[in-house]
């Protein structure tokens, strides 16, 4: 399962345990909010480390600028689209 299987799958059941979801908000609050969000994730048993998930959105983002015009230079900038810790939040916050 790739990163963001698992950040999927951790979303849906983090949606249906209010404190699973509670904990997992918890983590933006601390003083390394990223490092703690992982740590929480292995707890939980799924392997997210903390360069595995930036390396995960920044491939994301490459193959989205690819994607479009070539990925050259003319490209369209593309925003929000690389940062799946982020997007994870933005899921659980709403």
């Amino acid at each position: 399962m790739n990163i963001p299987e698992m950040l999927d799958e951790l979303k849906e059941k983090a949606l249906k345990d209010s404190r699973l979801r509670k904990e997992l908000l918890a983590t933006k609050a601390e003083e390394n909010p990223v490092s703690s969000f992982c740590r929480k994730c292995r707890e939980l048993g799924y392997p997210i480390y903390e360069m595995d998930l930036i390396n995960a959105g920044e491939l994301f983002y490459a193959e989205m600028k690819r994607s479009t015009n070539g990925g050259g230079e003319n490209s369209p900038m593309l925003e929000g689209e690389d940062d799946f810790y982020e997007l994870f939040f933005a899921g659980l916050e709403k």
